[in-house]
């Protein structure tokens, strides 16, 4: 059969070529020849699943870095909306847009693949796939692209783009069950200051991970971005990057590195602001990201229901806000380049910030706003009992608070994100 690309309308998945690898088919996904017409466009285009399962076992990226910042491939349960395109990433900007707007997905939502920076493909490893459509949460598949550079879709030029993948696909059932796991912060970058951004969160499903591979992802600030797992205290690095390199999906550390119920999993964005401005973590390429993608494989059909983890970064989140990290045990080669020993260091420790109690009432005030202000909301969002807290951070019963005040900053972040 011949390969399908997606124009301006629906296809199934299973229309696709053969490859010379057996039963696995190329399956075309790209955007129908669209024209953005503002920096920072964020384009969406779904593809409807068919009622026999099917596993993605490779992509292969059609971008330049050039024009595309980024493009993410979605599972969704429900798209955001079912036929031709829409603008999935201007909910906080106020430029009218000639696209209709909708978030990426209606219900249920997985990050499924990640490109930037001239990534090459990607080949799962044997026996793993991401299971698509058929008894699946993912029934849709959607593309954003993030659009950089809209020099070639404007007059006088007017030309379009078809940006997309190409989808390695068969039929055959996968013993081992792909997902990608998300870490990612709020926050900001104070001027002419070097950031810690860190997030981390408690495994609570009944799983084996296995991480066979990890990618980065920060703007122009970030300089090296490092992931752990944290088990009784204990550091593991899961993957450490610089984001200036090509943001592909690298081998893990460690390749029988597991993760299991009870384990935290951590992240750190290390960043360095020389400008005169404070930096907001935000959609464009102004603003900076912290995001620390895990891909992993689970034996058997089942996957993890939750697969985000989000704190408010600095300067109101770090890893000691979580007792049970043992955050002083924390690998200083977090905040290192790979080959590298220079330590690149906070130029203020948040540490001795929150010594100074009007500094953090203040930034907390600060925070606070912003939050309100992306969410659309007039103080509703609930504060932490400071008198909750301490330097060695949460207890078990805090831990509960912040599972709650986690669920409202990742509908902020799906919000600045549109894994």
């Amino acid at each position: 059969m011949l390969s399908v690309v997606l124009f301006w309308g629906l296809v199934a998945l299973g229309q696709s070529r053969p490859t010379k690898d057996g039963d696995i088919k190329d399956v075309e996904f790209r955007m129908p020849n669209v024209q953005p017409q503002k920096p920072d466009t964020y384009l969406c285009v779904p593809m409807k699943m068919e009622e026999i399962a099917k596993y993605v076992v490779g992509f292969v990226p059609h971008a330049n870095m050039s024009t595309a910042h980024h493009m993410l491939l979605y599972g969704c349960e429900e798209p955001g909306q079912t036929d031709k395109v829409w603008n999935c990433g201007e909910m906080s900007m106020k430029e009218k847009s000639s696209y209709t707007m909708a978030p990426v997905c209606q219900k249920g939502s997985a990050i499924i693949y990640a490109w930037a920076m001239d990534a090459p493909q990607l080949t799962l490893p044997k026996d793993v796939g991401f299971k698509v459509g058929g008894n699946s949460e993912i029934q849709w598949l959607v593309l954003q692209v993030h659009y950089k550079d809209v020099s070639n879709f404007v007059p006088p030029k007017s030309g379009s783009d078809h940006s997309g993948i190409t989808m390695k696909v068969t039929e055959t059932e996968q013993p081992k069950r792909a997902g990608v796991y998300l870490l990612g912060t709020d926050g900001r970058l104070d001027p002419h200051e070097t950031v810690y951004m860190e997030a981390a969160c408690k495994i609570t499903e009944d799983f084996v991970m296995h991480p066979f591979a990890f990618r980065t992802h920060a703007h122009t600030h970030g300089q090296v971005n490092a992931g752990y797992r944290v088990r009784e205290g204990q550091w593991t690095e899961v993957g450490r990057q610089t984001p200036k390199k090509p943001q592909m999906f690298y081998n893990t550390t460690d390749p029988d590195l597991t993760v299991r119920e009870g384990d935290y999993l951590a992240a750190r964005c290390t960043m360095t602001n020389d400008e005169d401005r404070t930096v907001y973590v935000g959609p464009t390429q102004n603003d900076e990201m912290c995001n620390f993608y895990i891909m992993y494989y689970v034996t058997g059909d089942k996957i993890l229901r939750n697969n985000y983890c989000f704190s408010s970064g600095p300067p109101r989140w770090y890893w000691s806000n979580i007792g049970a990290l043992n955050y002083q045990a924390a690998p200083k080669s977090a905040s290192m380049l790979p080959g590298s020993d220079k330590l690149l260091v906070e130029t203020m420790s948040h540490y001795d910030k929150y010594a100074d109690p009007e500094y953090r009432e203040l930034d907390s005030m600060d925070d606070q706003l912003l939050v309100d202000e992306l969410l659309g909301r007039n103080g509703d969002f609930e504060d932490e009992d400071e008198e909750d807290e301490d330097e060695e951070g949460y207890g078990d019963e805090e831990e509960q608070d912040y599972d709650r005040e986690y669920k409202t900053l990742l509908k902020l972040y799906e919000e600045l994100n549109s894994l």
